[in-house]
């Protein structure tokens, strides 16, 4: 298992990588080129830059998050073939640069939602959470409350410049169902899977943030049995999840242990996002602090299932609370990750010994 922190670059990260580097245990960079849109193709010269920046600082760059895919693959238009031609030459392009693992997702509109930027907990701290009444409003409010209330950063999956346009995206939309996005998902991976066997690439999708339909969109990675299509539909080593703790226990059917147990066992699980969240009432939560005892998940027994079943992947903490006066990016604040990502590789390192 490598710790790994997730890293929007110099432009858009108030974080040095020099303060990342001091995390105990703390070997790579999620990075990203947060100013490509989606559907062009990652230039080499900044993929080769980003990774001598990163490398300069004593770190090391193996995951990337995320090759945003184009919204006319997900709709399926004969627009398409142009996009996923770019894809594949980001693909190459990246494993030029040593890249093993690309994190992505196939939801349509909005890559997550939280209902509150800013939820303040008992101690002080502030966090994300997510109400179902909170999100009874007009997606163009959401939005504009999420621009709002984002410090001043753009947040992934949120630019401005494509939710800009979030009425015409729903009419895009409207013929899009669940068996339609499962259609354009498959043509996709069927298309670049072979792709990533030749450059030793390995596609990571990330569970629907919330696993369950908002909106009338369709969700279709929001369960065991959708990671199981997922992984069937393209039957390779190369198509894998990145495995959300958080995200796939906003449904508290999902036996996150479970499904970590069995695709972990499958070698499927090249990346995974460890955090806790704590429920309030029914599917309604918050992001707790890592700690077990703090959230509704076990931490211990999240790691046990990883670690027993071969995991050898790449890790990290997802997001953290804003503590200790720290001001930024809505869960991307590098106090209370840090402490996150300790804690993991304690709980790890105890595995390990036992």
């Amino acid at each position: 298992m490598e710790m790994t922190f997730r890293w929007y670059g110099k432009e858009f990260d108030k974080i040095p990588l020099e303060h990342v580097r001091q995390i105990p245990g703390m070997k790579g960079i999620v990075g990203t080129l947060f100013d490509i849109p989606a559907g062009e193709v990652w230039p080499k010269a900044q993929i080769k830059a980003l990774k001598e920046e990163i490398e300069a600082a004593g770190l090391t760059l193996k995951v990337i998050e995320s090759v945003n895919i184009h919204d006319d693959i997900k709709i399926g238009l004969p627009s398409r073939d142009r996009y996923i031609e770019n894809y594949k030459e980001t693909i190459r392009n990246l494993a030029e640069y040593g890249i093993e693992v690309i994190c992505y997702n196939f939801m349509p509109i909005f890559d997550w939602i939280k209902t509150d930027l800013h939820y303040v907990l008992p101690d002080g701290s502030v966090t994300m959470s997510f109400e179902r009444a909170g999100i009874d409003k007009a997606p163009q409010e959401i939005v504009k409350e999420v621009e709002e209330s984002s410090s001043g950063y753009v947040l992934p999956g949120w630019e401005p410049e494509r939710l800009a346009q979030v009425k015409e995206l729903f009419e895009a939309y409207k013929d899009v169902d669940d068996e339609k996005l499962r259609e354009n998902l498959a043509y996709f991976l069927k298309a670049i899977i072979p792709v990533c066997e030749e450059v030793g690439i390995k596609m990571a999708i990330h569970p629907d943030d919330p696993p369950y339909s908002i909106f009338n969109l369709p969700r279709i990675v929001k369960n065991r049995d959708d990671l199981d299509w997922i992984c069937t539909v393209a039957d390779s080593p190369s198509n894998g999840i990145t495995l959300c703790t958080g995200s796939i226990a906003e449904d508290p059917e999902n036996n996150v242990y479970d499904i970590l147990a069995e695709f972990t066992k499958r070698g499927r699980i090249p990346f995974a996002h460890i955090r806790n969240i704590k429920y309030i009432k029914d599917k309604d939560f918050y992001e707790s602090p890592h700690l077990s005892s703090e959230g509704s998940l076990d931490m211990h027994k999240v790691l046990k299932a990883m670690h027993d079943n071969g995991f050898d992947g790449y890790i990290r903490p997802d997001h953290g609370r804003m503590i200790w006066g720290e001001t930024g990016r809505p869960g991307y604040g590098l106090y209370d990750r840090a402490i996150g990502a300790s804690y993991l590789l304690g709980l790890w390192e105890a595995l390990e010994k036992e």
